[in-house]
């Protein structure tokens, strides 16, 4: 009997901030919008803080602050 599998996709999104907002567009185009009042550790984060992300099954995680956002 055959092997079958699949490799799972690694899936993009690409995550802006611009004007109090983090947006985070995901490859179909579609895009969520969050205020980061919601978020105080990135509200108050540097950029370099900021752009330390990566995606997970269930959102983003901001590594340096080590924060979790479920899209």
């Amino acid at each position: 009997m055959p092997l079958l599998y699949s490799r799972k996709q690694e899936k993009k999104v690409k995550v802006i901030f611009n004007n109090g907002l983090l947006f985070v567009e995901k490859e179909d185009g579609k895009q969520q919008a969050f205020p980061l009042e919601w978020f105080p550790k990135l509200l108050n984060a540097s950029e370099e803080e900021r752009e330390d992300w990566v995606q997970t099954d269930k959102g983003i995680h901001f590594n340096k602050l080590d924060l979790d956002i479920e899209i």
